[in-house]
């Protein structure tokens, strides 16, 4: 730091501030460099440094700066790995929408340029997100990038591209046949395991085991649970795949936050809306819930009154029921939301508890735009409210959901859309679920937060209080939203029976 006539000086290993220097006093090229090799633990000159001063194929601007901050990180701690003999990993920690696979594509690009081996195995969890994958290294390495398929192991690319349930590593009890049949051990050069917060260890540790010698390198959109206030099931498991993340590739080497990514302007600011239909099912008695026909959140079917007795004293009336009429009044309420905040043809997402609560939710949102095109008289779009969930399907309409300006406005979904599906266009995220677990939480809020044209901000229609795991249990600079910060809140009341009437 300086004023144009003396300086002061930060020793980042020793962590002091000198006195005051004279500009004379400054040191030169060499001191800085022997400086900052000590601190970096190794030589700029030496082979492993190689890839830090070779240039991004199109120059500096082919990343942000946060991107270009996570490769140096990364290629700092490789280097520093390979001096000290110790395994070569490391963990990113990036926002979602903030280019997590375009920083893979950039690291592994500036490793090959650098002279230095490259053949990678970038893994992920779903057909959508391989090919999203796909088109972003092939932009780049070309034909060297290609997908790996049950009839074709790729092996003549650099750069394979694979999901779980290809490699036969899907579940816990796969045996990994795919991958151990045609990839010997220490086949892979570098080794990308894409969100790694989806996966519990046990799914995608065979290839990490079978690659010891592999740099290995773990992407999550997801900040670091220290305590998690509510000790669910589901906690419990985001506190154990957080743990085994951070046991296998170490504290994360680089984080950037959404909050981060909405004050520099690349993300979108978020404003949070509490649905006014809400219900709270602790409130109700065995007879509130039979006076309005429940239904089995699996089946769709209706329940009698001994098994609902019987949900009810598991405590698992959330996850078990669900009552039509409730749920046309809070469709209801979400579509006047839709009217007031830029009209019903805004690409949204709905989060569902079941296939069955996803078809239902389908037709109410599908009823209620046709009913308002009649008394407005305007001509209605054809797949207006579509499902699209991992056992019913739909995915193949997700190229709709993403490109198409005309149809295909509101996604139900249980779980499909949660994770690295980049939709950039959508403009609202609703909760209709009931969400215990902060890692499936930020990444179904990281659904609203890639900008697009037109679009600077999305938001949350929350009829669930799943909000209330915003920021507060985690290490990272993640904040409590507020209007300072780009995110705003607008509440309305939630009296269960609000909203709630009788009847199918």
């Amino acid at each position: 730091m300086s004023n144009g006539h003396r300086f002061v000086e930060f020793d980042r290993i020793e962590g002091t501030i000198s006195d005051f220097k004279p500009l004379s006093e400054f040191p030169d090229r060499e001191t800085i460099r022997t400086r900052y090799e000590k601190w970096i633990g190794f030589k700029l000159d030496d082979p492993v440094a190689q890839p830090l001063l070779t240039p991004y194929t199109g120059g500096d601007s082919a990343v942000r700066y946060y991107q270009d901050a996570a490769i140096r990180a990364v290629l700092k701690k490789i280097a520093r790995s390979e001096k000290e003999g110790t395994p070569k990993r490391a963990l990113l920690s990036l926002a979602t929408g903030s280019g997590k696979t375009r920083i893979a594509v950039h690291l592994m690009k500036r490793i090959q340029d650098s002279g230095q081996r490259v053949k990678a195995l970038f893994v992920c969890d779903r057909v959508e997100l391989r090919e999203q994958a796909s088109r972003a290294f092939s932009n780049i390495f070309g034909s060297n990038a290609a997908v790996v398929t049950s009839k074709n192991p790729q092996k003549n690319a650099q750069v394979l591209i694979a999901t779980y349930q290809t490699l036969g590593v899907e579940k816990e009890e796969d045996d990994g046949s795919f991958l151990i049949n045609n990839y010997p051990e220490n086949y892979f050069s570098h080794i990308i395991i894409d969100e790694c917060h989806r996966s519990a260890w046990g799914r995608w540790s065979i290839i990490l085991r079978r690659n010891p010698q592999a740099v290995q390198i773990g992407l999550t959109a997801t900040p670091r649970i220290i305590e998690v206030a509510e000790q669910t099931e589901e906690a419990i498991e985001d506190e154990r795949i957080t743990a085994n993340n951070i046991q296998h590739f170490g504290e994360p080497v680089y984080e950037y936050d959404m909050l981060q990514g909405v004050e520099d302007g690349y993300l979108a600011a978020c404003e949070i809306r509490e649905g006014r239909v809400q219900l709270d099912f602790d409130e109700l008695s065995v007879e509130d819930i039979l006076m309005y026909n429940p239904k089995d959140l699996d089946t769709g079917l209706p329940i009698a009154e001994a098994e609902v007795r019987q949900i009810f004293q598991r405590g698992k009336i959330k996850s078990r029921i669900f009552l039509p009429n409730f749920e046309q009044r809070r469709c209801e309420d979400l579509f006047n939301y839709l009217l007031e905040t830029g009209g019903a043809e805004q690409k949204t997402i709905i989060f569902c508890m079941s296939d069955r609560h996803a078809d239902l939710i389908t037709k109410n949102m599908n009823n209620l735009y046709v009913e308002w095109c009649k008394q407005n008289n305007r001509n209605r779009v054809e797949d207006y409210a579509f499902k699209c969930t991992d056992k019913g399907g739909g995915q193949e309409l997700i190229p709709n959901f993403r490109g198409s300006s005309r149809s295909h406005f509101i996604a139900t979904t249980v779980d499909l859309l949660t994770t690295g599906v980049d939709v950039p266009v959508v403009r609202n995220i609703v909760f209709f679920n009931y969400i215990n677990s902060p890692i499936t939480f930020y990444q179904m809020v990281g659904r609203g937060t890639r900008l697009a044209e037109g679009k600077l901000m999305f938001r949350v229609y929350d009829y669930t209080d799943a909000t209330r795991l915003f920021g507060e249990e985690f290490l990272t600079k993640l904040r409590t939203p507020s209007r300072s910060s780009g995110l705003s809140r607008t509440c309305g009341g939630k009296p269960w029976f609000w909203g709630l009437g009788t009847g199918d």
